[in-house]
């Protein structure tokens, strides 16, 4: 049976459980997470936990409000916000040329390929002291230490994409006698969008790890800036309250990228 406007009866019921589904599942995120907080509230009103230490939800409320009053936890939250969105943006862009440079030269890839591998291995942020003797206490180290953190992953994750894209096609192209420019730009590339995408997912994580490393040990604003001076003056309900922003943040990023992969999808 089709109803006016052409749609079976069980399309129409695959579409209407497909929609309760994603509801139920919103639904079922937002109690799990009220559920977590009520939680915390309880054990530290009942004294399970120390509040002092493990703070609780409307303690860090009252320092929100606090911090809030002089707009400074709108700076320090910018401040992070920015020097994310630039160092993985960055982290992305850069990445993905060099990758693009080592497909393009087989050579070149073979004698990079032990240096990535080192690389990726090293702990980025162990560079944080070099960074700040080299470039100085500015935000420009904390953007370099994001980028530095994100940028070998994307370079690996993106040139093994572009290796492993399919040979059938490249053959073909190369038949009708294509350039290398043109296999990349109607092979290469668009077939590697989801590849670039979820590079860009998971520089959102390492990217805030960065900024927030560099935070820690150059900067005067950022959230990383009011972890540290909240645990010097023992103000848990300060550093409680920026961990919980800071998940704010990465959940706010990681959701810019699902609506930009979205978009790009429609496009392709």
């Amino acid at each position: 049976m089709y109803d006016d406007n052409g749609m079976s009866q069980e399309h129409y019921n695959f579409l209407k459980n497909k929609v309760m589904l994603k509801r139920a599942v919103f639904f079922s995120r937002i109690v799990i997470l009220i559920l977590i907080f009520a939680a915390w509230e309880i054990a530290a009103n009942m004294k399970w936990i120390d509040p002092f230490i493990m703070s609780q939800p409307t303690r860090m409320i009252r320092a929100a409000i606090n911090l809030s009053k002089d707009g400074s936890l709108f700076l320090h939250t910018g401040v992070t916000l920015f020097e994310t969105i630039v160092g993985f943006t960055l982290g992305t862009v850069l990445g993905t040329l060099i990758a693009i440079i080592l497909w393009w030269s087989d050579f070149l890839a073979k004698v990079m390929d032990p240096y990535l591998v080192v690389l990726n291995a090293l702990p980025k942020t162990a560079l944080g002291p070099v960074i700040l003797v080299w470039i100085g206490g500015t935000t420009k180290s904390i953007i370099i230490m994001a980028l530095l953190v994100s940028i070998i992953v994307t370079i690996i994750s993106v040139y093994t994409s572009f290796s492993n894209c399919d040979e059938e096609k490249i053959k073909l192209l190369k038949t009708f006698g294509a350039s290398k420019w043109q296999v990349l730009k109607l092979v290469v590339l668009p077939s590697n969008i989801p590849s670039i995408i979820s590079a860009l997912k998971i520089n959102v994580g390492l990217s805030l790890v960065g900024v927030i490393v560099g935070e820690f040990l150059v900067s005067r604003a950022g959230l990383g800036h009011l972890i540290i001076y909240g645990g010097q003056v023992f103000q848990m309900d300060m550093v409680m309250l920026s961990v919980i922003i800071l998940a704010i943040t990465a959940a706010v990023l990681y959701l810019s990228v699902l609506w930009i992969e979205k978009k790009v999808s429609k496009m392709m």
